[in-house]
């Protein structure tokens, strides 16, 4: 299926991750123009999505070059398996997860929100986790969820003026999942498969779809949520 990202351009912040290198590969594939950024890029855009200026810094020149923006994605956070167990509920840690990937995310949403605004298209796709449907890890949980909020709001924000916002939450990702999914646990999957949902996402065939959280791998066994 031609999901029509031949020539668009996309920033990838986080594209140098297990998650971000198989988005920037799948987009490629696709035919986008894929910018991958981190802060030690090793290719593409060096881009500190913690600092300001570094991230005005960044849009400015993806601008500079290519003139347009037509995608965001972001998945520049730290695994949850970084968190340390024996902090689960220490605020320092909670506060600490919630900047580095909710506030990231916002940071770097509302950049690309002003140039996707005046072209009166784009679709931003932030990676969450099924962290955030599950207890026993606050600062995990906690970091999750506010992201999916987050980017709630910004979609709403954005109703009706062609930019799209929604978010993927994949479960524990791996190159070899296994085929099992526990009671009150999510499913596994690997990197190609979040990369595959971000790309349709990306895509004019998602239409209209916003504001959305989408799990991949098996959401939550045993549980549902209206």
């Amino acid at each position: 299926m031609d999901l029509q990202l031949a020539g668009k351009v996309v920033l990838v912040v986080g594209g140098h991750g297990l998650v971000g290198r198989a988005v920037v590969e799948r987009l490629r594939d696709e035919g986008a123009t894929v910018v991958p950024a981190s802060r030690t890029a090793p290719d593409g855009l060096a881009l500190d999505a913690a600092d300001d200026a570094s991230v005005a810094e960044g849009f400015a020149a993806v601008m500079r070059e290519h003139g347009r923006l037509d995608g965001l994605v972001v998945t520049a956070a730290p695994s949850a398996r970084t968190l340390d167990p024996t902090r689960n509920s220490e605020p320092a840690q909670v506060a600490e997860a919630f900047a580095g990937k909710t506030l990231t995310f916002l940071r770097l949403a509302n950049a690309a929100l002003e140039p996707m605004l005046q072209q009166g298209h784009g679709s931003i796709v932030g990676i969450s986790g099924q962290g955030a449907f599950a207890t026993g890890n606050i600062a995990g949980s906690v970091r999750n969820a506010a992201l999916i909020v987050a980017a709630k709001h910004l979609a709403d924000q954005a109703a009706g003026t062609g930019v799209t916002v929604n978010v993927v939450s994949p479960g524990l990702v791996t190159e070899t999942p296994g085929a099992e999914v526990a009671h009150g646990g999510s499913g596994e999957s690997r990197p190609a498969d979040t990369a595959s949902l971000v790309a349709f996402l990306l895509s004019p065939l998602a239409g209209a779809v916003s504001g959305e959280s989408i799990a991949v791998g098996h959401r939550s066994r045993g549980y549902t949520g209206l």
